[in-house]
């Protein structure tokens, strides 16, 4: 052991502690005399067994034990975007791929194909950059993962300024916001722009976060660790103080993360203005035509008003087969195409043939690339799925490697098309693009979506 520090070896780590040592000790109060020292006895702490506690100190330490439950923040209403109600719907044992015979496959196959047919399956290329990275993508420093991430962080930079996204008077909400290296570059972008703040949501603690180097007076930067699903942005207090437009980011936001961030946005969040204008116009309920017809031009402003309240959504897609019935926004556009529950849990597996094909030469390299960025999100972005899952011996004779990548595309282009649906009936113009190459991502599809600007919201 180094002197001065704790004696006792740490088996897991095949280290010694290394915690400093008080006057005369030999071993740290956490690996001190377990059974006794000076009449005192050191027990596992019941809130998480992982470390100790004296036993005559137990209550003063349950009182401020980092594993206490902590208080709920303002925002923080349970299942507010969950989506789902009814678990009657949902089935309840969900069999793999693998245990389909021949002729379920095929039949799924043709309800597939069905149902996509008419839907636009090359979706158009719209790879931009954007001058606030050009530094970074031209530093030799930066290795070949580092570049990667950059021309996407680039590109979706490139896409918010051709929505015009990119302006003053906005608050940028990350959602799976992990180091915040997507806001860092979104506030490098606007150096020079006044009244923007920044919410990075994330559920875990992350470490190494970018976003507490930022010193700026004219930006913020606030963290909400708060799972996507019980989120009510309109609680928030910044925004209910400044009331800012919210612009909606993410770069591969994992499968039911995303429906989750546009139920958010859509429905939870706008929905309170509806709530907060019921004084000044209660819409379509008035019967005297005169009065009406002063008002028509005041209330059609304060309907505009209310869906300015989403400037956009500028998603970058990830991880379908992470996607969840209960929480998918596009559930009715399912139903209308004859598809359901169990359609749905066959497809969402099924849609990682787009890329568990590539993933035996690349797996490595891309679990690099993920762990620079968002370290504790690495397996879930680029896992690498059994030969079962990815159907490589199970569908031997059946499907081709080519045809399981056609129909794993086509899963994930059914499912994204439900989620556009969703937006353009709630008024929004919604749209699929290529953003970067799969040479730099496998996933490398980014929603958009923009109020339509004649949109008049309907009362609910």
């Amino acid at each position: 052991p180094i002197p001065g520090r704790c004696a006792y070896f740490v088996g897991r780590k095949k280290r010694f502690c290394k915690m400093i040592l008080a006057a005369g000790k030999r071993f740290c109060a956490e690996h001190g005399q377990q059974e006794e020292e000076n009449g005192r006895k050191r027990i596992p702490c019941p809130l998480d067994p992982k470390h100790t506690v004296y036993e005559d100190q137990l209550q003063k330490h349950l009182k401020k034990c980092n594993s206490r439950e902590k208080p709920k923040p303002v925002y923080f209403v349970q299942d507010i975007n969950a989506g789902l109600k009814d678990v009657a719907e949902v089935p309840e044992k969900q069999l793999p791929v693998s245990s389909l015979s021949k002729e379920e496959l095929q039949n799924l196959i043709i309800k597939l194909k069905k149902a996509s047919n008419g839907l636009e399956v090359h979706l158009k290329e719209q790879i931009l950059s954007h001058q606030a990275l050009e530094e970074a993508l031209s530093d030799p420093k930066n290795g070949q993962s580092a570049f990667k991430h950059l021309k996407q962080q680039a590109s979706i930079l490139g896409n918010m300024e051709k929505l015009h996204l990119l302006g003053p008077g906005r608050c940028f909400v990350e959602f799976g916001a992990g180091r915040g290296k997507l806001s860092h570059w979104v506030d490098v972008a606007l150096q020079n722009v006044e009244n923007i703040q920044f919410l990075l949501v994330e559920r875990a603690a992350t470490r190494f976060k970018v976003d507490g180097k930022h010193k700026r007076r004219d930006s913020l930067f606030e963290r909400l660790q708060v799972d996507i699903q019980h989120l009510c942005l309109k609680k928030v207090p910044v925004l209910e103080k400044k009331k800012l437009p919210v612009v909606g980011i993410g770069k591969h936001l994992c499968g039911a993360a995303t429906d989750l961030a546009l139920r958010c946005l859509v429905e939870s969040y706008t929905a309170g203005s509806d709530e907060e204008n019921e004084e000044p116009a209660p819409k379509c309920s008035r019967t005297d035509q005169t009065e009406m017809a002063s008002n028509n031009s005041a209330d059609t402003e304060s309907n505009k008003d209310d869906c300015k309240r989403v400037a956009g959504i500028v998603i970058a897609l990830c991880c379908h087969h992470k996607c969840d019935w209960t929480h998918y926004v596009g559930r009715e556009f399912f139903k209308s195409v004859g598809l359901g529950p169990v359609e749905f849990h066959y497809f969402q597996r099924m849609s990682s043939w787009a890329t568990c094909g590539m993933r035996e030469t690349t797996t490595k390299s891309s679990t690099n690339e993920e762990s620079e960025d968002q370290t504790n999100k690495a397996e879930e972005h680029e896992q690498t799925f059994s030969k079962t899952e990815c159907g490589s011996d199970t569908l031997q004779g059946i499907l081709t490697v080519e045809e399981r990548k056609e129909i794993g595309c086509l899963c994930k282009l059914l499912i994204d098309h439900g989620r556009i649906e969703y937006l353009q009936q709630r008024g929004y113009k919604a749209a699929l693009q290529y953003y970067t190459e799969s040479a730099v991502s496998l996933e490398n599809v980014l929603l958009t979506a923009v109020p339509r600007p004649s949109l008049t919201l309907e009362p609910t």
